[in-house]
């Protein structure tokens, strides 16, 4: 980690533009002086009860280069803040590209899967586990039409020594039925996950809905969900059968991205090309307008409340701001 203050960091990079701003931290689209590349800048305030989770997320980035994996380029250290010098990936989110295109099918879903199961596979291999994956952390390294898909936001990833994790983060919605149920997990989560996005790709609304967060968490932990007609009526059973695989609810029956790799609905072989741009595009404003299924802020209280969860120490844990919590805003764990 370089030492730097602002105004070191000025002379070497041109701030271009404010890409995002949150409560601990700053996105700027940055010019490198000496090379003329962007790159993506996030600033993060230095607070001492946020930095091992900060660290950890570092630690991460650290350890993994893949070409759909959004690169730690370099980092920088102030006395007051901490600067990621990130691969800038400018082509958007996986659903505002789906609605953009006009024409969708099988297989631009299948093509899209594919690269997610590289990127994971790649973590998996490197013992890395996401577990964060959905939709809005998968986008598109450019504007270009035939872009390659980019993984993102490592806050909750984890590395792993003995493949068995116990605790629980994540998205609802997302989850796999092993963590809801408080059972240690390993990287099957991810395919779970992977499952789960295939699925919303596919008809535009997720496999578990439910107004009830109660209810949702039970089907979830059942792995309780259909393939509604008329919706998946023009859905090849080769799709459907990939999908059945990657969200089996007992974690070692389920694929591994090695195995979802070889499936005949990933290499090409089986996926329709026929257009589902209508249904899929109708479903997808639907369902996932910007302010529908995000995290719930009651998430980890609800569990709490229901299962009596052991595993967090409310006074001991540091919280750390990040684009994806696994529970309410004024709490997150060092997972």
């Amino acid at each position: 980690m370089q030492s730097a203050t602002a105004s070191s960091i000025t002379r070497a990079h041109c701030v271009a533009a404010l890409m995002n701003r949150g409560a601990f931290s700053e996105v700027y689209m940055v010019k490198e002086k000496k090379t003329g590349k962007m790159f993506a800048m996030k600033c993060v305030k230095k607070k001492q009860k946020r930095d091992l989770n900060l660290e950890n997320e570092i630690a991460v980035l650290r350890r993994i280069k893949h070409d759909n994996v959004v690169g730690l380029e370099d980092l920088y250290e102030s006395s007051t803040h901490y600067y990621l010098l990130m691969e800038l990936v400018a082509g958007g989110e996986l659903f505002d590209r789906i609605l953009d295109r006009g024409v969708y099918s099988e297989k631009d879903a299948s093509s899209v899967i594919q690269q997610v199961l590289q990127a994971v596979s790649y973590l998996h291999e490197n013992g890395i586990v996401h577990r964060d994956l959905k939709p809005e952390n998968i986008l598109y390294f450019s504007q270009d039409e035939n872009s390659k898909i980019m993984i993102s936001d490592f806050g909750l990833s984890k590395i792993v020594e003995s493949d068995i994790m116990s605790t629980a983060c994540g998205t609802p919605g997302y989850v796999a039925p092993e963590v809801l149920a408080q059972k240690p997990y390993s990287k099957a989560v991810d395919c779970w996950s992977i499952g789960v996005i295939t699925y919303i790709l596919l008809c535009g609304y997720p496999p578990f809905y439910e107004e009830s967060e109660t209810r949702l968490f039970s089907k979830i932990m059942k792995a309780q969900y259909e393939f509604d007609s008329p919706f998946w009526d023009d859905i090849s059973e080769s799709a459907k059968d990939f999908i059945r695989n990657m969200m089996q609810k007992n974690p070692s029956m389920r694929y591994s991205t090695d195995l979802a790799l070889r499936h005949p609905w990933i290499i090409g072989e089986t996926a329709r090309s026929q257009d589902i741009y209508y249904s899929v595009s109708v479903q997808i404003q639907k369902n996932f307008a910007k302010s529908k299924w995000k995290v719930s802020p009651d998430f980890l209280a609800l569990m709490l409340y229901q299962s009596r969860f052991r595993w967090f120490n409310f006074q001991k844990t540091p919280y750390f701001c990040c684009t994806a919590h696994c529970c309410s805003s004024s709490f997150h764990p060092v997972c």
